[in-house]
């Protein structure tokens, strides 16, 4: 396992007229296969929050739910960091199903009559998905940083970023008909899901390819003529555990400034998005097809919304994500405004909802470019891992989690909704202090 897990070797460079056609093959090969992976994990993601509802009428209260629930985003947070920095040394051919199928055998395993037996057995269980969850980001952005260049990789990230909501807009429905289909809500919450998410890791073995030099192609840098201000022969070397850590990660000022700004970006994302299937049952009477659809309706409206994100930072911002942030998350307090604040009309709702999907992954999307931007390629995973971590374990586990259960049961909904809009406005000052930065470190061509 260790041998297999080993970046791949470089291969002697194939002939020069046979590396444009090969290099355009395999350039979308790997990319599906990233795509297609992604989106599988998201098949086992966030099962546990819509089995919530239901785990409240066997008779557990939402704050120990919000507990368990916590422990994912913990041990999210805590691997996309730690394994970020394995997969940066690893083979992302490899590294990427596994992770998906380590998951998909626990959300099996929550299927079963033990899998929710107990508040400890959920966390337990959670935090396994959430680790082996840590496994998918990583080995994507070590793909991208191959295989795409600097001037394009906004938009193609933008693109490739929608495979999670692809994957999250396909469990409700998924949830739905599994209960329909097998009987019990188990099954199609837990089980059928996975069973799909196993398929897909098979499938992602045989798209995805670690390195354009593991193929016998050039870097994606000398190929496209696209060199970046911080590339260099070295930026091919792989790099010590130490290197990547201390020298190119720990110590950038500016890659803290958005890991702390993705804290709060990630409490609006998962505040909404985790609490969604409750308050709307709860507060607004939906049943569980009308939640089902909701919630897959603020995932799907991320698709265009991220791809018009990224597309803006790279064309009309010219590479600054920062300020396009800023705009993204003060649109998105808008519409959890109008979200918490509307009652009786399911249009606005679904109107508001498919807004703050939009609106909110672009700036989770454009945190993950601005790490890969500011760190060398070989170090892209551990650079994306500590924003992540950050965003997962501070902003979804403490505060979208755990927080949020708190409050709202203490409290009420309005606290809750109050914590979400705070949220937004600190995101938008953090962000502000990377800007000028920002600004002046980049360099189109």
């Amino acid at each position: 396992m260790k041998n297999l897990l080993q970046p791949a070797m470089h291969k002697p460079l194939i002939a020069e007229e046979k590396i444009d056609k090969k290099y355009t093959a395999l350039r979308w090969q790997v990319f599906v296969g990233i795509f297609v992976g992604y989106a599988g994990y998201y098949l086992v993601r966030k099962n546990f929050s819509l089995a919530i509802p239901d785990l409240v009428i066997e008779g557990f209260n939402r704050g120990e739910l919000g507990f368990a629930l916590s422990a994912n985003a913990i041990a999210y947070g805590l691997s996309k960091f730690l394994m970020g920095v394995v997969s940066d040394r690893s083979n992302a051919r490899y590294f990427l199903p596994l992770g998906l199928l380590l998951s998909s055998l626990v959300t099996v395993f929550m299927g079963t009559s033990y899998g929710i037996s107990s508040i400890a057995v959920m966390f337990v269980a959670q935090f396994l998905i959430g680790w082996f969850q840590g496994m998918g980001w990583p080995p994507c952005g070590r793909v991208m940083t191959h295989w795409f260049s600097h001037n394009e990789r906004g938009t193609k990230m933008s693109v490739w970023n929608v495979a999670h909501n692809v994957g999250g807009g396909l469990i409700g429905p998924m949830a739905a008909y599994g209960l329909i289909w097998f009987g019990t809500w188990q099954a199609g919450t837990f089980m059928f899901p996975a069973a799909v998410a196993g398929i897909i890791a098979l499938i992602s073995i045989f798209l995805i390819r670690d390195t354009p030099q593991s193929c016998g192609l050039p870097p994606i840098e000398k190929y496209r003529n696209d060199y970046p201000k911080i590339y260099s022969d070295a930026s091919e070397k792989e790099l010590s555990a130490k290197e990547i850590l201390l020298k190119y990660v720990l110590n950038n000022k500016i890659l803290w400034y958005i890991a702390i700004a993705n804290a709060f970006v990630y409490l609006v994302r998962y505040g909404v998005l985790d609490w969604a299937p409750t308050y709307l049952r709860e507060v607004k009477g939906y049943d569980i097809k009308e939640v089902g659809w909701a919630y897959s309706a603020y995932e799907w409206a991320a698709i265009p919304g991220t791809i018009v994100c990224g597309w803006l930072s790279d064309k009309l911002f010219k590479g600054r994500r920062a300020i396009t942030t800023m705009i993204y998350m003060l649109l998105v307090s808008l519409f959890v405004f109008i979200y918490w604040k509307n009652m009786g009309n399911i249009t606005l709702d679904s109107i508001a909802l498919i807004a703050i999907g939009f609106l909110v992954y672009g700036p989770v999307m454009l945190i993950g470019v601005q790490a890969l931007d500011l760190a060398p390629k070989k170090a892209a995973g551990t650079a994306a891992g500590l924003t992540g971590f950050f965003g997962y374990f501070f902003g979804t586990a403490i505060l979208a989690n755990i927080a949020m259960g708190f409050v709202v049961d203490n409290f009420g909904w309005d606290f809750g909704f109050a914590m979400i809009l705070l949220a937004c406005l600190f995101s938008i000052v953090l962000m502000g202090f990377t800007n000028k930065q920002e600004k002046e470190s980049t360099v189109r061509k």
